[in-house]
């Protein structure tokens, strides 16, 4: 996994060079800020490691880097979502444009094949909004070797699902990974979509799995909190996947997700090739976030 080589040169640094607590302490959260742990999340880790330091009279570098690894560690939520074989799962993918919710799709679609043995796997174009959209996972479909669900630009959503889980259900199918629209900038219209989608699934689901899946872009920082905030008000949101995590030399906004919303991390994303995804891990990411 990439290193993040600004959060844990400026860490090393400062512990290296340790001077007064005050400032030393001061020096971490701003370091913690930029690496896109935002001002909030920075300052209750920071509290929690001059709580930990005291508690445990911790006085080395080495051990104060210990606690902070620790705290943070413990900050991070993980999940699967590896499908449940018998069931329909249903996977609704979530996020703002641009994010790359259309090639996940195609990279959990192509991981399910590769290591789950799942072979009926239906990809639903709710975005209908873009055509350019529908084309995408047209594109991932036949690539794949799967049957994409959709209807023209402009279609209703709702009806787009509604037919995909029409047609699993026909079809004996085991897995839908369901695509969706993400303008933002029309917030009142997007929640009111999702909604719609949201219900429609859960009156369909019946005995099958239904997971909301929010795609994050590493790139995007402190925009991300925003983000989850929507959709996790909008319907909900079981996991995260943080995706171009390969882009970006900060990539903690994992941490004030978790800690801030209670979201769950399943997958990260690096690269743009369909094998560039692998199941979160608390370990890995954190070497290489803080590590040198």
């Amino acid at each position: 996994m990439v290193k993040k080589r600004g959060l844990a040169s400026r860490l090393k640094n400062l512990l290296r060079n340790r001077s007064s607590d005050p400032v030393f302490f001061e020096d971490m959260e701003e370091a913690l800020i930029q690496g896109d742990l935002g001002p909030m999340t920075a300052a209750e880790i920071i509290a929690d490691l001059k709580a930990g330091v005291a508690r445990n009279n911790l006085k080395s570098s080495e051990e104060i880097f210990s606690e902070l690894k620790s705290i943070l560690h413990n900050s991070i939520m993980v999940n699967t979502l590896l499908p449940e074989s018998g069931r329909l799962n249903i996977y609704l993918v979530m996020g703002v444009n641009g994010v790359g919710k259309t090639t996940t799709i195609a990279k959990l679609a192509a991981y399910f094949q590769r290591n789950t043995g799942s072979e009926k796997i239906l990809l639903s174009a709710g975005d209908t909004f873009r055509a350019a959209a529908i084309e995408q996972l047209s594109h991932w479909g036949r690539e794949l070797g799967l049957q994409v669900i959709k209807q023209s630009s402009g279609a209703d959503p709702g009806a787009v699902i509604f037919d995909t889980i029409s047609s699993a259900k026909a079809q004996g199918a085991e897995v839908i990974l369901a695509d969706t629209a993400g303008r933002l900038h029309n917030k009142s219209h997007l929640v009111r979509e999702l909604a719609k989608i949201d219900k429609i699934i859960c009156a369909k689901v019946e005995a099958g799995v239904y997971h909301r899946v929010l795609i994050i872009d590493a790139t995007t920082g402190q925009n991300a909190l925003r983000q989850a905030e929507i959709f996790r008000e909008a319907i909900g949101v079981d996991s995260a996947i943080l995706t171009k995590y390969d882009s970006t030399a900060k990539g903690g906004i994992v941490i004030p997700v978790c800690r801030t919303y209670q979201i769950p991390f399943s997958f990260l994303c690096t690269g743009e090739g369909l094998k560039d995804i692998a199941p979160f891990n608390k370990e890995s990411y954190l070497d290489s976030l803080i590590e040198v």
